[in-house]
């Protein structure tokens, strides 16, 4: 059975015109898909009883609820997804004040093998379908209350394109969900071909995984620095001009004595010079059998305030979720493990 729910309304079209219905039927059940959150072809009740059993022959609306959660004491919560046969994602709400933050995965496992992220460390599973994307925020049961949507979990979104891309478009479009684009995020590590097709073609904010402004020492976190410097990512942001009410920040782990020195604010000032951004200091939550360790708290404010008095606007984020393997690939991790596979090189 084909699943309807990730398709744009395109491709429901031709799904409706293939079965000799109406076209307007297309309409009729994007509105129910994204709109009225139908579960199933029967609920779609202005369709004709013709209509539902022609399409209930190939089709089914394909929502699929997570295998497990993990519940922190501060309410963060970790959803695991079964997809891609056997494989596993991870999506993780982060309720807050005045917001609800839905953290989504946009691959199985990852290519990028960044030093610090347990996801790497699992190898590349494959690509999410537009689908399996959506269904991370459509199938919790905190869906009506997400404010937010960061594209940071497992993979790197920008290696799986065209699919995230659909997906900001079923959550922005008048046909869709309806979103606001200023309450999305996609981050990347800076594959920069892509990241221009992004700009072109989305207006959700971006997020640049930056962590040190060196080249030799990024090259040792981030592989994608042999290919992608990040001067040549902000080089090309500051060519694209980005203005409105788009956001550009870059993402900063910090990681005690390797990236938190006043060199590094420094340099940092030096790189995004003449670059309206927003700089993210992020405490490192440990992974099993790596070397790094996060930079003391007290430190943090000292960096974040010394980047502030450069003129940079700069935030720490929030630990949330630490007593619930709050490490992007930690929960897969572990019922991979459970179920005899390990982690992947």
């Amino acid at each position: 059975m084909v699943p309807l729910f990730g398709k744009t309304i395109e491709e429901l079209r031709s799904v409706v015109l293939n079965e000799g219905l109406p076209a307007y039927t297309a309409n009729q059940i994007s509105e129910w898909l994204y709109r009225h959150g139908a579960e199933s072809l029967e609920e779609m009740t202005n369709l004709s009883k013709k209509a539902r059993e022609l399409l209930s022959a190939k089709y089914t609306v394909g929502l699929s609820g997570p295998s497990r959660a993990s519940i922190s004491s501060d309410g963060t919560k970790k959803y695991l997804f079964e997809v891609l046969q056997n494989r596993y994602i991870e999506a993780a709400y982060i309720p807050e004040a005045d917001r609800a933050t839905l953290c989504v995965s946009s691959q199985s496992g990852c290519k990028m093998g960044c030093l610090f992220c347990m996801t790497g460390k699992q190898g590349f599973q494959g690509n999410l379908t537009t689908g399996e994307i959506l269904n991370q925020l459509r199938s919790i049961p905190e869906f009506r209350q997400v404010t937010n949507i960061v594209y940071m979990g497992m993979g790197e979104p920008f290696d799986n394109f065209d699919n995230v891309l659909k997906s900001l478009e079923i959550l922005t479009a008048k046909w869709g969900m309806q979103w606001s684009s200023k309450r999305i995020t996609v981050s990347t590590v800076g594959i920069i071909p892509a990241m221009i097709k992004f700009l072109e073609q989305s207006t959700c904010h971006l997020a640049i995984s930056l962590h040190t402004p060196f080249d030799d020492e990024r090259k040792t976190l981030m592989p994608i620095q042999n290919v992608f410097p990040i001067s040549e990512v902000v080089a090309e942001l500051k060519r694209q001009n980005i203005k409105g009410q788009r956001r550009v920040s870059f993402e900063y782990i910090m990681f005690d004595g390797l990236n938190d020195t006043p060199r590094h604010v420094k340099e940092l000032v030096r790189l995004l010079n003449g670059l309206s951004c927003r700089i993210n200091l992020i405490r490192f939550h440990p992974i099993p059998n790596s070397p790094l360790r996060s930079t003391p708290g007290e430190r943090i404010v000292q960096f974040r305030d010394a980047l502030t008095a450069k003129g940079i606007f700069t935030t720490i984020r929030a630990s949330r979720g630490q007593d619930i393997q709050a490490a992007c690939g930690l929960l897969s991790t572990k019922a991979y493990q459970e179920r005899g596979d390990g982690t992947r090189d």
